[in-house]
């Protein structure tokens, strides 16, 4: 008896299924069935990878979409019978998805209708047969007509009722020319998944179990079942079974025949797109190589040209160009002027000739050796996937562009399937069984940032029972929920892009985000069908490069690779600037010294708020764009860097100096450096791809330091193998590589080795590798190689596994680090401003960035509402390099830095954008008092307490305490003349009010800029900031309608328990600083005393948590770093101690470590055996560092005073309006010092 079930349901019906689409395909062949139909509810996005699997299990698979419909009409499945009838559907679907919320589908039964033509279309019945006369007829009649056939699913439902039922089933059949079809309407592919089943109809519902009754499924029933089974079930109706044999043989359509065509219209004036694309490749070639294309790029670029001919892929070479064209022309998608884009292609695309020159990528293939089938295989027949980065501020610029360009109608985002994962799992689940908010985050304390299931040990940890049956029910279900599909999101910018209409080829959906539309189908989905797709990424380091080199033509315009004009607008425009030149005088710090600072024509025009910076591109044309003013305007752009030559920006990265430089920031990098000692670009190259799991599980790492140290000879194992190994000295770091091994050494054609090189990527999971092996071994011997050397390659080539990295990525990414290591080397405050304004990105927090920039000679100053803008900004300050730390004293004659850094509103938390920007566009020349900032800024009184809580009014000589109380004083009392309305009205202009009021205030004490970031119990006593106010100083002016009160005074501890809380960093100094005499009394060490510690000896360090870090192929070993007031210690934690100090490694934020140090090549550790958790130290902090002095210096001079005629008294007889208490307690401080970054 053969039987094929058709109403299947996965997970991607989202929540109502307890089966992957996989497991149901996989489980219908182990059963034997003729062939099953994939139906999801509203959506086919589980529908390509059930066909994936169908195809490798040699099992017939019709897929199509269960409709649900809002206006009451039955559950339809439908299966289209041919590609015409897949179009119709995905219409459908899509007209369904546009016209509700993302996540949604609105579906009436006319639309049904309308599309119905070709769709296979079987009625689900949704509720119980009755005496009177049914309305499934009606549906039936008009289906049949609609589509020319309908069925009637007549589903087993083990109620005791199931006979009667099919018998009605039949009659009705018979009634309306309907064909009966038998169902079990599988939600799961075994019965074993029925608990799991229950628990995400539960969260489904948002009930609990014990809440749900007959929301629950009755039995566990509805799995897939054996033809036998089936026949015994409908022995009543065997035609029913019987119609599922000719119901799967009437669908021919397949996945398989989806015929995707790309759009030519980037070929306009040629004859067609190969014509177009050759055109531009050999113009791109006399570009790049002015002095003649050499013979090895012209024969690789002909090679090329003729594969992607053969493949049909120039029109997707020829849309990625186009992109790339745009973000670079200096113009938006409408024409008007605009900055270039930074923009850069990587990935496997950098092996190919053809997009080097057309200026998508920047890694000349020839000079490196690369393979272009690891980009484009004949023999492989997928599509090429070409990545480019760009500036991850501006990339919806270039979304926008591809959607006006094709129209949405024919260009969408990929999807990214949300999955459960450890802690969103065991929460959802541990909510249905009705577990308290407590005990449900004490379960989610069990899993931590990398997967991993649930162990005994840590329930007990968290004080749970573990023999309590009911919670590991839990866990179990929660594991087996891990992975579940939870609805589908955006790709970060992978692009279908079709030449007919894109909702033919696939469902479109609605994005989160306005002006955005999304498909169902993910990135794994559309390699399977061969569905090209241009990736348009975001790269934070871009944004971060793009942002200093407009800093660096607009502050030092003669920098060494600086397009050598007068800037359009300079620092001294601003009135701050001003401002300090007048008040600072003849002060120190050289700001004045420098005339490339801050220096411009007296005739430049003011800078508006948002001006626009000198153009930079990755690869600028030579035409120039025309500035509003008629003056041409010249790109910055990374072409300088090109050469990657200059031994003081490989010094620093040899002293492991690499905080924030793209990359090699990370422990594992900065521990690599000092070792590695890299020379010049290649070096990088090898340093972005060694610290990688291919590499290390390969067992390359040490043999190529060793070789590279000169401690073990270079040997290659043959002649021809040595030209592929000779740059890495015999040993294979790349993919590349291991693709020329083959090729070389085993005989292997260019798509053979990628079989292999793909082969590796998978073996674990499908043992595809073992023909390869065979066949490489013989190939190796029949070249004369012994059977011991090839064996031995294979299991190096085994060891890359699915980690092996590509040399073209790494080199597309060397670029990277070069430049930003020579912007850190040569003007660290370009650096660190530039870094500041593109977060998040990279390794490290703002904090640990500022404390960099300090260590290298920069000067920080505070956020305040009269000098700092919403981006961190740079003034006229002192010369670095006479600042730099002492552990970079060897860069006192590369740093050019003679800029102080102003941090900016963006800084701190809480804060908008626009009404910062309002603030500063605001300004003027300053703000006088609070008051006076509320009246003209526009700001809120909320949000004017925000800058208070940063410390912002230090201009106005108030701190944080005081100029809390003056903004929660802001229209709280006195008449209406006092409220802004009729502050601006009761005189003709603002500047008016301003000057009457400002003729009644005090002068300002002069600015005293900076304060250290590092402080020693000594040194806080005498810090600048701890002077109380003398019996002559006037009181601070608070600006409000409040008289003056005696605020108890801060002491410098609550201020930087109050820096953290807001902003995450502090400037005054760094927690551990006021803490030393204890930490010294519990003997623990300084972190820069480290260096003068013996190898091997034993130490107690401490310090706030910074990063923790666990490799996925570094054995469980966790890898901590700590921050003092003195610098950063590196500790290793083995799998065994992490077992026993787990709670301490993991949540400890001030954490003790005794261990031996262990020193190599210049890199320090300290190895633990034991971890102490001091958090609880950290609420010492409140009554810690002298008290700070409200009205004490501060960089810029205050105004206001006793005289202040707007200190108004309260009217007499008149309650204090003021409902919300001053908090004069900080927060807690264990709780907003950072918990460290948690890293895989």
């Amino acid at each position: 008896m053969s039987f094929a079930e058709h109403c299947v349901t996965t997970n991607f019906s989202f929540l109502r299924s307890g089966s992957h689409p996989e497991e149901m395909v996989v489980q219908a062949k182990a059963l034997g069935l003729a062939g099953i139909g994939v139906a999801d509810r509203n959506t086919l996005a589980g529908v390509v990878r059930a066909h994936v699997v169908a195809k490798e299990e040699g099992l017939r698979l019709i897929v199509g979409a269960r409709l649900a419909f809002r206006d009451g009409t039955p559950d339809l499945i439908v299966y289209p019978k041919d590609r015409a009838a897949f179009a119709n559907l995905t219409r459908l679907l899509t007209k369904g998805n546009l016209r509700a919320p993302k996540g949604e589908c609105h579906l009436d039964f006319t639309d049904y209708l309308e599309h119905a033509e070709g769709l296979r279309t079987i009625l689900i019945p949704s509720f119980e047969l009755g005496d009177e006369p049914w309305p499934l007829g009606s549906y039936l009649q008009q289906i049949a007509q609609a589509s020319g056939q309908a069925w009637l699913a007549a589903p087993f439902q083990f109620n005791g009722e199931d006979r009667r039922r099919i018998r009605q089933f039949k009659a009705l059949a018979a009634q309306t020319g309907a064909r009966l079809l038998a169902t079990t309407e599988p939600l799961m592919h075994h019965p074993d998944r029925r608990a799991l089943l229950d628990v995400v109809t539960c969260i489904r519902e948002k009930m609990r179990l014990a809440d749900a009754g007959a929301l629950l499924a009755r039995n566990a029933e509805r799995h897939l079942k054996p033809p036998e089974e089936i026949a015994r079930l409908y022995n009543d109706a065997p035609e029913a079974v019987e119609e599922s044999l000719r119901f799967l043989e009437g669908v021919t359509f397949s996945m398989d025949d989806l015929c995707y065509e790309y759009p030519e219209e980037t070929a306009e004036g040629f004859s067609d797109p190969q014509a177009a694309l050759e055109h531009f490749a050999w113009k791109g070639a006399a570009k790049r190589y002015p002095n003649g294309v050499p013979e090895d790029v012209a024969k690789s670029l002909r090679r090329e040209l003729g594969i992607v001919s053969r493949l049909k892929y120039a029109p997707y070479f020829l849309t990625v160009a186009d992109i790339v064209r745009f973000a670079r022309s200096g113009k938006d998608r409408f024409g008007n002027p605009i900055d270039p884009i930074l923009c850069q292609g990587r990935g496997s695309a950098a092996n190919s000739t053809i997009c080097y020159v057309l200026g998508i990528t920047e890694v000349n293939p020839a000079g490196g050796h690369l393979v272009f089938e690891r980009f484009v295989s004949e023999e492989r027949g997928e599509p090429p996937d070409i990545d480019v980065d760009f500036e991850h501020e501006r990339r919806e610029e270039v979304i926008q562009y591809i959607y006006q360009k094709y129209g949405r109608d024919r260009a969408g985002l990929s999807a990214v399937v949300i999955c459960y994962r450890g802690r969103s799992a065991i929460r959802e689940v541990a909510k249905t069984f009705g577990y308290s908010e407590d005990r449900i985050s004490a379960l989610a304390k069990t899993l931590h940032w990398w997967s991993e299931g649930v162990r005994k040990d840590d329930l007990k940890e968290q004080g749970l029972d573990v023999s309590d049956p009911h919670l590991m029910k839990c866990v179990q279900l929660a594991n087996e929920l891990h992975g579940f599909p939870r609805h589908l999101s955006q790709h970060v910018g992978g692009f279908v892009i079709t030449r007919e209409k894109l909702h033919d080829v696939v469902p479109i959906q609605n994005a989160a985000m306005e002006d955005r539309t999304v498909i169902e189908w993910n990135k794994d989905d559309l390699e399977a069908l061969k569905i090209l797709k241009v990736d348009v990424l975001g790269l934070g380091m871009l944004t971060c490069l793009k942002k200093a080199l407009d800093m660096l033509a607009q502050h030092y315009p003669d920098w060494d690779g600086g397009p050598r004009h007068k800037a359009s607008s300079s620092m001294e425009e601003a009135p701050l600037v001003r401002r300090s030149s007048k008040s600072e005088g003849g002060s120190s710090g050289g700001g004045g010294d420098r005339a490339k600072l801050g220096k411009s024509p007296p005739e430049a025009k003011p800078q508006s708020s948002r001006a626009s910076p000198p153009q930079s591109t990755l690869r600028a044309d030579s035409s120039s764009i025309e500035e509003e003013q008629g003056q041409p305007r010249k790109h910055a752009d990374l072409s300088f860097f090109s050469s990657a030559d200059d031994e003081r920006v490989y010094a620093m990265l040899q002293r492991a100096d690499s905080i924030g430089v793209f990359q090699v920031e990370s422990r594992a990098q900065m521990s690599m450096l000092p070792r590695l000692k890299p020379k010049e670009f290649y070096d990088l190259v090898i340093e972005v791809a060694i610290v990688r799991p291919g590499p290390i599980q390969g067992g390359m790492v040490h043999p190529y330091l060793k070789r590279r140290q000169g401690l073990e000879k270079t040997t290659y194992p043959s002649k021809a193998l040595e030209e592929v190994l000779k740059r890495t000295l015999g040993v294979p770091l790349f993919q590349e590589q291991v693709m020329q091994i083959a090729i070389v050494g085993a005989g292997f054609s260019a798509s053979e080795a990628d079989k292999l090189r793909r082969a590796m990527a998978t073996f674990k999971r499908v043992g595809t590798i073992g023909a390869l092996k065979a066949k490489f071994i013989q190939g190796m011997i029949a070249n004369g190689y012994t059977r011991e050397f090839a064996e031995g390659s294979f299991a190096q080539i085994e060891g890359f596994g699915e980690y092996g990295f590509p040399e073209s990525h790494a080199a597309s990414f060397a670029i990277l680090v070069y430049a930003s290591s020579w912007l850190k080397c040569y003007y660290p405050d370009v650096f660190a401003a530039a870094l500041l304004n593109a977060q998040p990105m990279g390794f490290y927090a703002p904090a640990q960035i500022v404390r960099d920039a300090i260590e290298h000679g920069v000067e920080v100053r505070p956020i305040d509402v009269n000098a700092s803008e919403w981006d961190n900004t740079l003034e006229p300050g002192p010369n670095a390099a006479a600042r730099l730390h002492a552990r970079h004293s060897e860069m006192r004659g590369d740093v050019k830095s003679t800029g102080a850094m102003r941090l900016g509103f963006r800084q701190a938390q809480g804060l908008k954008e626009e009404s910062l920007k309002q603030l500063v566009a605001n300004r003027g020349k300053g703000y006088d008092s609070v008051r006076d900032l509320w009246l003209r800024s526009g700001l809120s009184p909320s949000e004017i307490e925000r800058l208070a809580d940063i410390d912002a009014f230090r201009s106005l000589g108030l701190d944080r305490r005081d100029a809390l109380w003056a903004a929660r004083g802001l229209n709280r009392v006195g008449g209406q003349e006092d409220l802004p309305l009729f502050a601006y009205s009761s005189s003709p202009s603002m500047g008016e009010v301003s000057r009457a009021q400002r003729a009644t205030e005090g002068v300002r004490p002069a600015a005293q800029e900076g304060s250290p970031l590092e402080a020693t119990p000594e040194t806080l006593r005498e810090h600048p900031l701890c002077r109380r106010a003398s019996a002559t100083t006037a009181p601070p002016s608070r600006g409000s309608n409040e008289p003056d009160f005696d605020l108890p005074p801060m002491h410098l501890g609550e201020h930087i328990v109050e820096d953290y809380r807001t902003m995450g960093l502090s400037l005054k100094a760094h927690p551990t600083s006021l803490l030393r005499d204890e930490l010294a009394s519990r003997r623990s060490i300084k972190a820069e005393d480290l260096r003068t510690i013996r190898n091997g000896e034993r130490v107690r360090v401490s310090g706030l948590v910074l990063v923790r870090q666990r490799p996925g192929t570094a054995s469980g070993v966790i890898f901590m770093t700590l921050e003092d007031e003195t610098g950063i210690a590196n500790i290793v934690v083995w799998p065994k101690l992490f077992e026993q100090f787990r709670a301490e490694v993991l949540g400890g934020r001030l954490v003790a470590v005794d261990g031996p140090v262990q020193s190599e090549s210049g890199v320090i550790h300290v190895i633990a055996e034991r971890v102490h958790d001091w958090t609880p130290l950290l609420a010492q902090l409140s009554a810690h560092g002298a008290e700070l002095d409200p009205s004490g210096p501060t960089d810029e001079p205050r105004r206001g005073g006793a005289g202040d005629a707007r200190e108004k008294p309260k009217p007499e007889g008149v309650r204090h309006p003021r409902n919300v208490r001053i908090n004069l307690d900080v927060s807690p401080a264990a709780n907003v010092m950072p918990k460290g970054r948690n890293f895989h």
